[in-house]
């Protein structure tokens, strides 16, 4: 079973950044093809924020992120990253990383339900 831990978190002011990282081990061939960050915010569900894949776009970000957040990852060393920028108040919540190793039919790159394997999160807060 893979696992995935976060790290980065931490407060910052509105207009400031902050970059995630999300480290995979017992990784099998193919176990992490698609990798996703998620937040979830207190009393709200757990809302997609990036993707990424193989191929071409490659990646996919939810409009309240768009211009702001960006999605990389490292194959080499089985690492994903977020880097956030411009980052708000709305922005503050508990940020998961997941993988999966195929999509499902139906499914978004940005749905939670087709990932296999999760982080525990890590938090990010923005104050005004």
């Amino acid at each position: 079973q893979v696992e995935l831990v976060e790290s980065g978190g931490g407060s910052a002011q509105a207009g400031g950044s902050l970059r995630l990282s999300c480290t995979a081990s017992k990784v099998t061939p193919m176990s992490i093809k698609y990798m996703a960050w998620f937040r979830q915010a207190p009393g709200k569900e757990r809302e997609g924020v990036a993707a990424i894949e193989p191929g071409t776009p490659g990646t996919t970000y939810a409009d309240s992120v768009k211009g702001r957040f960006t999605i990389s990852r490292d194959s080499a060393k089985n690492t994903l990253f977020l880097q956030m920028n411009d980052l708000q108040p709305e922005d503050t919540a508990m940020y998961y990383c997941a993988a999966m190793s195929r999509m499902r039919f139906n499914y978004g790159l940005l749905d939670a339900l087709p990932y296999t394997s999760w982080g525990r999160g890590t938090q990010v807060t923005v104050s005004s």
